[in-house]
């Protein structure tokens, strides 16, 4: 369906690269990427034709446009129809050191206007650096597109020396969020061992080692001690499901 893009203007082709990439991961059924790639594809065709002049050129990237809509819209129907007999299951594997699994990189495809609860079970939101990964993931939410009003997290409680550090950390993060407008809702447990986020809209994602799979920094001056698409990472799975019915953990 779509085009070598040998021979196009850079924009063009820039189109054709993410929609054979489209084509390609509908051909494997990943439709979650195929569509997000399908809308961006047809995103950047729509440009080109905004600012394209020949009449025959127009006509052709309006049919092609509409081709592509089209498939978006039979793989939208898959989406759902998995969503609705609750079989969609996503499964990445992030290789050990691997870098781009920031936690936009990973959770924003599965963000949307809906999203205003989230529950967190993690046993390890603890340590400083365990702490900030929580914080880092609250910010996300926070910058949107969704509008979330509620946090729940469930811990396990620090018995040692780093009780105080842990109690103080998570009171901070909850006062900040209150300036927000975001309700955060602590909760603690021993028993609990597994490692899942869930939003309100349906999705929920399990992750091997829950928010902790970025690796220690070199240095604070390194590359990845700001930015997490550059930070290296510890080797996990991470699994996506959705659910038509998101229950409370």
């Amino acid at each position: 369906m779509a085009s070598s893009g040998r021979g196009l203007e850079p924009e063009s082709a820039a189109a054709f690269r993410v929609l054979k990439r489209a084509v390609e991961l509908d051909s494997e059924s990943r439709y979650q990427q195929a569509l997000v790639c399908y809308q961006e594809g047809i995103d950047l065709l729509m440009q080109v034709l905004r600012g394209t002049k020949d009449v025959t050129k127009k006509c052709n990237l309006r049919k092609q446009i509409s081709s592509y809509m089209d498939r978006a819209e039979i793989v939208k129907k898959y989406m759902d129809q998995e969503k609705e007999d609750g079989k969609y299951h996503r499964q990445i594997k992030i290789e050990e050191n691997a870098t781009g699994f920031s936690y936009e990189s990973l959770f924003r495809e599965y963000l949307n206007e809906t999203v205003s609860e989230v529950w967190i079970q993690d046993p390890y939101i603890r340590q400083v650096h365990q702490l900030y990964n929580f914080l880092r993931f609250c910010e996300m939410l926070i910058k949107g597109p969704c509008k979330v009003k509620t946090i729940h997290l469930l811990t396990s409680l620090d018995e040692t020396s780093g009780k105080e550090q842990q109690s103080s950390g998570l009171q901070e993060i909850k006062e900040s969020l209150q300036n927000h407008g975001v309700l955060l809702e602590l909760e603690y447990s021993s028993s609990i061992h597994d490692r899942e986020i869930r939003f309100n809209n349906g999705w929920m994602i399990k992750i091997g080692r829950g928010l902790d799979y970025f690796k220690k920094p070199q240095s604070r001056f390194s590359l990845g001690y700001c930015d997490f698409d550059l930070r290296p990472c510890h080797e996990t799975t991470v699994d996506i499901f959705h659910n038509k019915h998101t229950k409370k953990i």
